[in-house]
């Protein structure tokens, strides 16, 4: 058998934008914590399962490495082996009570994502949730997003889970890595780094400098301009929308409550051509329809809401793993009752942002944020992304029949982290379906149920768009 594991998130040491969504976590409201909930058509066997964890941590050595400090915070995070690496504290089961399904379901999962992680183990958790009717069972894993972003884990899960039921005696089998063989980088190691890049950072800056003054000689007025675009751009791209935020949703709080949506996705990609828009354009433009009718059933007359959209900067090129995003921060234009207006407009207002030469704002500040305490990074971070009342993320995912330890899996909804803003709203294509898993704050969106009910008419007015659609479905 082949000894190879998975090439995913090799580097042991963190970037600055994942350094800071780690440190951010000094206020609890800015948690990273990223759920996939995979329901399954059978529960799995219990010691294959285990047995399929112990072979994915020796498949992907970050899953048994944990996030070791330098001191005082002065250089960025690394990965370390972790010398008391115990599975059993990672991999847990329980079974709902008889009679139980859906809610209680989503009530274990946001119980888990609002856990916090033990920050002295490697960050993550899997749950595997039995007692479902039909003999159906729930997966539920737990990542801390310094460890990766959507795409990176759908590139996890597509190489970790099987595409048939049976076990695959041909697989790779690497050995567990020894702490004592690999002991990675201590806090130490880590401060030395920094100060070894800090050192080549300034060591380069004459021969940049000088370069940039033999460019402006060449062409003064044209670099000129260029600086002033780009510092236009960067105030357009790190400044407020022009919306304001919605008084309905202003309170903030530290939960997270779930909901869980099916839709077809050929019925949401026609009614995305019917327009000669994108797939993302009729799912924002759903979302904001959803969002109108729940400001309707509450009284309040709102015009734009505040929104923001993670956009992936992975290329072909990047390795698997880690985090490759920047963020589009627009004004969502609920008021406009025509679907497909609607839908031209996130088109245009996406289109427009991702033309802005300082587009990545997240990694233009990075390098700067990352290098203050975290309970200032916490204050400034949250002053951006608390004033949001949607975010909104859509991630192609695994379109082929997979398996877990031998369950199919029917669904994958997406639960990613909710930093401070009043819901964040992620839309995973599985098979043919679209499964949207949204995290919201009970302190904004107070009523669940009925924001369910206005997701269903928001994605139903988009889809009737393309034809005869299947009604979307509401879990729960």
């Amino acid at each position: 058998m082949s000894s190879e594991g998975l090439s995913w998130a090799d580097t042991d040491e963190m970037s600055a934008f994942e350094t800071l969504m780690w440190r951010a976590e000094a206020d609890p409201a800015l948690r990273s914590t990223m759920v996939a909930f995979a329901l399954l058509d059978s529960a799995p066997d219990w010691p294959r399962l285990v047995e399929a964890h112990d072979w994915a941590t020796r498949m992907v050595p970050r899953f048994r490495k944990r996030v070791v400090e330098p001191p005082l915070g002065l250089g960025s995070p690394v990965w370390a082996l972790d010398p008391d690496f115990d599975l059993a504290r990672h991999v847990r089961r329980v079974r709902l009570p008889d009679g139980e399904g859906w809610p209680a379901l989503l009530a274990q999962a946001e119980h888990l994502a609002t856990t916090p992680f033990d920050r002295s183990r490697p960050p993550w958790e899997a749950l595997l949730v039995e007692g479902l009717p039909d003999g159906r069972a729930a997966y539920l894993l737990k990542l801390h997003h310094a460890t990766t972003d959507g795409m990176g884990g759908v590139q996890l899960f597509s190489g970790l889970l099987n595409r048939h039921r049976e076990t695959d005696p041909d697989k790779p089998q690497p050995p567990a890595p020894d702490p004592d063989d690999e002991p990675g980088p201590g806090p130490w190691t880590a401060l030395g780094r920094q100060v070894r890049h800090d050192a080549e950072a300034l060591a380069a800056v004459p021969t940049h400098v000088l370069r940039a003054a033999g460019e402006a000689l060449r062409d003064p007025i044209a670099k000129a301009r260029e600086a002033v675009a780009f510092g236009l751009s960067a105030i357009r791209v790190m400044g407020d929308p022009k919306a304001e935020g919605s008084p309905l949703l202003a309170r903030r709080g530290p939960d997270w409550r779930f909901v869980a949506l099916d839709l077809a996705f050929a019925d949401l990609r026609a009614a995305a051509k019917s327009c000669g828009q994108s797939l993302n354009d009729a799912y924002v433009a759903a979302l904001l329809g959803a969002f109108r009718r729940y400001h309707e059933a509450n009284g309040s007359g709102v015009d734009e809401i505040r929104m923001a959209i993670p956009v992936s900067l992975r290329g072909g090129d990047d390795d698997a793993g880690g985090n490759r995003i920047a963020s589009l921060r627009l004004a969502g234009r609920i008021a406009e009752k025509d679907p497909r207006a609607r839908m031209a407009a996130v088109a245009q207002d996406v289109a427009r942002g991702r033309a802005e030469p300082a587009a990545d704002d997240v990694g233009l500040l990075s390098p700067l944020l990352a290098r203050l305490p975290g309970s200032v990074i916490a204050a400034v971070a949250g002053g951006v992304t608390k004033g949001n009342d949607l975010q909104a993320s859509n991630v192609p995912g695994i379109r082929e029949e997979v398996y877990l330890a031998g369950a199919r899996v029917e669904r994958m909804y997406p639960y990613a982290p909710r930093p401070g803003c009043a819901a964040m709203i992620t839309m995973l294509t599985h098979g043919d379906t679209c499964c949207v898993g949204a995290n919201l704050d009970p302190a904004a969106i107070t009523d669940r149920e009925l924001f369910g009910r206005c997701l269903v008419e928001g994605f139903a007015e988009v889809l009737a768009l393309g034809g005869d659609a299947a009604p979307p479905v509401l879990r729960g």
